[in-house]
């Protein structure tokens, strides 16, 4: 990134609501919006390219599902069967 001594301010116009949400989003990711922008402006100069690799991506039904069964199995309240190698699970199957 470039050296602060030489930074200079940027405006432009964003829509209000869309301003607002990336504030909370950028966050969430534990950074400002303006931190934010110097990254993406850093990325987009280095790939020669518009980055778009960070994202807040939310699971969906099947894998929230799948987490909360494999945390019930961690805690025990779901019992499940237990082998003690490979083989033997495949034995099982057939």
């Amino acid at each position: 990134m470039a050296e602060m001594s030489n930074a200079i301010n940027m405006s432009f116009r964003v829509d209000k609501n869309l301003k607002k949400q990336a504030d909370e989003l950028f966050k969430k990711l534990g950074m400002n919006t303006s931190v934010a922008l110097n990254m993406f402006l850093s990325q987009s100069v280095r790939e020669q390219s518009i980055p778009f690799v960070s994202s807040m991506e939310t699971p969906n039904a099947r894998l929230i599902n799948a987490l909360k069964e494999a945390e019930a199995i961690e805690t025990g309240k779901i019992k499940v069967k237990k082998y003690k190698n490979f083989e033997e699970a495949l034995k099982d199957i057939d």
